[in-house]
Order: structure tokens, then C-alpha cells, then sequence
């Protein structure tokens, strides 16, 4: 039996370059469509069974951030459901993945995806939460719908939370996350649930980039636009997922927004703030010191404060990206979650490194630190 390998499915990337000798395998990431973004691979080598896999990506040393390949290691499944680490080492230029075939399949990915058919799952399960509804925003550039979860019935007393996940769609675990936060939010004997529940409304959107997630891009939607940076002024023609999110923002109202990211070189899990808005105030650093503290304290120390971007100068925020916009129009707490491709630095796990269960519990572990805020919000 000859090797292949394929990548035409939900959310597949790779470019075949030689495949004549399994030890020395010949690979290149496609970029996303119209821009020169890359990173994410996804792809399945089937072959003789219990084969020894040498798989070379020969255009690792240009993608979007070769700095994520250091200390790395590749997730690889041979059924789907679980994706431990494999050896993979990076020269410089090219990144070697070791790996075998199994029973005659392995699929190799950059983090374990998170497919359509999953989404569809979370959005109908959620669906059957009390006080949730399942509303479609509209349609993407590739016609897809853009999903919305709203959880809680809108009144003058409660906060409008909103969380919005995978603006990258090379981030899977933000919608990992996304998972574990809306299992707990189903759970009718957690007080702090019900807290929560009892004082604000929650609209959540799990993928903010559909078309992204299905064509295998890691950073841009079907136009090769990196929504991210069309918080400023999107529009239906490049990001018309970004413009039906805020045009609800707008009618629903917002007091808190968190935005849920993955980081390709970052080994933490850290916020990324908004100081340097123009209207950055005492109120919204307290806001966000107190998020910060509670998170690391109900994550067990899986969040942490030490490690993260620069903090911006005051009046240098790029108000284009997502939560420095929404902070400074909504004047509300507003902060970016970022999470690794990597493992935990301060918490190592041996064989898996940072995964969807880990990512999972971190989303669950958020509801304390949303409540603690949640009564000065306004």
C-alpha cells in the first residue's frame, strides 16, 4: 500500500511536495486565500499500517510567526478525539514532525481542530439551555451563518456580557473554551452560575470566522481579511462578520466583552488589556486587575499575570483591534484572552501540552472571575 495525503476537509491545509519515501516526507503550508498569512496545518497520512512517519515542512521558516516553532510540538490523532504531542523539532527553516500511521491513518495537526460539525453540536446544545436562544446574525462571505447564543432575558438591571471567540480560525482552542464555558453555564446547582445568570445577559459567539475555520486559514476570513483589525470600520464586503457582531453589540448593549485567542510563541495563558485607549480610566484598571486576580486564583494558577504583550503607552491603542475598540466605545471592560498553541510554561503537562481539555476547564474557570466584576460594570 502507497502512502497518501490529503487535506480536502473541514478545516485541511497542506501542500504535498514528495511523499516517495515515508522518512523523508516533503511538505508546505498553504497560505490563506489572498494574504500571506500561514501557520495552521491539518492533514491525514493513511499507508501501511504501524508506519514511521519523517514529515518535513519546508516553508515553516516563513510563516506568520517562526518564533511559534520554537519548543514546539505537533498534535497527531488516530481517531479523532484524542491528540497527544509528537516529537517535532525546528532548524531554523523547517519544521520535522515524527509520527506513525497506526491501524493506517493519522491525522497531524497544528493544535487539535475544532471541525463544523462540532460547532453545529455546541450551538444546538446550547440552544437547550434555560432563558438560551440561537439567533443567526447573517452570512458570511462563503454564505455561512454567523451564530449567536444569548443566554438570559434583557432587562434595565442586568449587564450585557458578550464573548466572542475565534476572530482567528487558526485558534481552535478559543472555541475549545467556549465549550467548557457554556457546560458549566448549564450546571443548575453552581451558585455562581446562577449569580451570574441572575444579573446579566450573556451573547456569545463561538466562531467568529466560519469561512476561515472551513478553508483551513489560520488568521483571515474567505477575503484573506484578518478580522482583528476591522473593529474600527468593518463592512459587509471584506468583514461582514465583524460588522453583524458589533451592529448587535449596538442594539443589545454591552458592559463586558472578552475576546478569546490562542498565541503562536506566548507558552501562557495571560489577558492582553486595553490601557492604551484614549479613555482609559482608575475604574476600568481596577476592573481589570480585579478579572485578572480572580482568574488566576479559580484557574488554580493555570492563568497567570507575569507573563504577556506590552502594555501600551496611553493614547497608543490600535483601535482597530477588538477589544481596544469596543473599550473605548462602550467605555466597558473589555480585554483579549490569549492561550497557547505550546504547553503552560509554568505548568507542563508531558504528552498533550496545552489541549481542548485543559482549554475547556480554563473556559469553565472563567465564571468567577465575570462575576466578580459584574456588580461595578456600570
Amino acid at each position: 500500500m502507497s502512502l497518501q495525503i490529503s487535506s480536502a476537509f473541514d478545516g485541511g491545509n497542506i501542500i504535498v511536495k514528495d511523499l516517495t519515501d515515508p522518512k523523508d516526507i516533503r511538505l508546505d503550508i498553504a497560505r490563506d486565500h489572498q494574504s500571506d498569512f500561514y501557520q495552521w496545518f491539518y492533514f491525514r497520512v493513511t499507508g501501511p499500517a504501524e508506519q514511521a512517519l519523517r514529515l518535513v515542512i519546508e516553508n515553516a521558516g516563513d510563516a506568520a510567526y517562526p518564533m511559534g516553532w520554537k519548543d514546539y510540538q505537533a498534535v497527531v490523532s488516530h481517531d479523532l478525539e484524542l491528540w497527544h504531542r509528537v516529537p517535532t523539532s525546528y532548524d531554523g527553516k523547517t519544521l520535522t514532525i515524527q509520527a506513525e500511521t497506526g491501524a493506517g491513518s493519522v491525522y497531524v495537526a497544528y493544535f487539535a481542530p475544532y471541525p463544523t460539525g462540532r460547532h453545529r453540536k455546541l450551538i444546538a446544545q446550547a440552544g437547550a439551555l434555560s432563558e438560551a436562544s440561537i439567533s443567526v446574525l447573517g452570512q458570511t462571505l462563503d454564505g455561512r451563518d454567523m451564530d449567536l447564543i444569548t443566554i438570559g432575558k434583557p432587562s434595565d438591571k442586568k449587564r450585557a456580557l458578550w464573548i466572542t471567540a475565534r476572530q482567528h480560525p487558526g485558534e481552535t482552542m478559543a472555541e475549545w473554551w467556549m465549550e467548557g464555558f457554556l457546560e458549566r453555564l448549564g450546571d443548575p446547582d453552581d451558585p455562581v452560575v446562577q449569580d451570574l445568570r441572575e444579573n446579566a445577559v450573556l451573547y456569545l459567539v463561538p466562531n467568529m470566522c466560519p469561512d476561515g475555520s472551513a478553508r483551513g486559514h489560520l488568521r483571515t476570513n474567505a477575503a484573506g481579511v484578518n478580522l482583528n483589525r476591522e473593529w474600527a470600520d468593518p463592512s459587509m464586503e471584506k468583514s461582514p462578520e465583524v460588522y453583524l457582531v458589533l451592529e448587535k453589540m449596538k442594539e443589545a448593549g454591552l458592559d463586558f466583552a472578552l475576546d478569546v485567542h490562542g498565541d503562536e510563541a506566548l507558552p501562557y495563558n495571560f489577558i492582553a488589556g486595553t490601557e492604551g485607549i484614549p479613555d482609559w480610566t482608575e475604574r476600568l484598571a481596577n476592573l481589570q486587575a480585579q478579572f485578572k486576580t480572580t482568574y488566576v486564583d479559580s484557574s488554580g494558577g493555570e492563568f497567570q499575570t507575569k507573563h504577556g504583550y506590552p502594555v501600551n503607552k496611553p493614547g497608543n491603542a490600535n483601535l482597530t483591534i477588538c477589544s481596544n475598540a469596543l473599550a473605548q466605545k462602550f467605555g466597558a471592560l473589555a480585554m483579549t484572552l490569549e492561550m497557547p498553541f505550546k504547553d503552560n510554561a509554568d505548568r507542563p503537562e508531558s504528552g498533550f501540552g496545552w489541549s481542548p481539555a485543559r482549554a475547556k476547564q480554563l473556559g469553565r474557570d472563567a465564571v468567577e472571575p465575570i462575576v466578580a466584576v459584574l456588580p461595578d460594570l456600570r
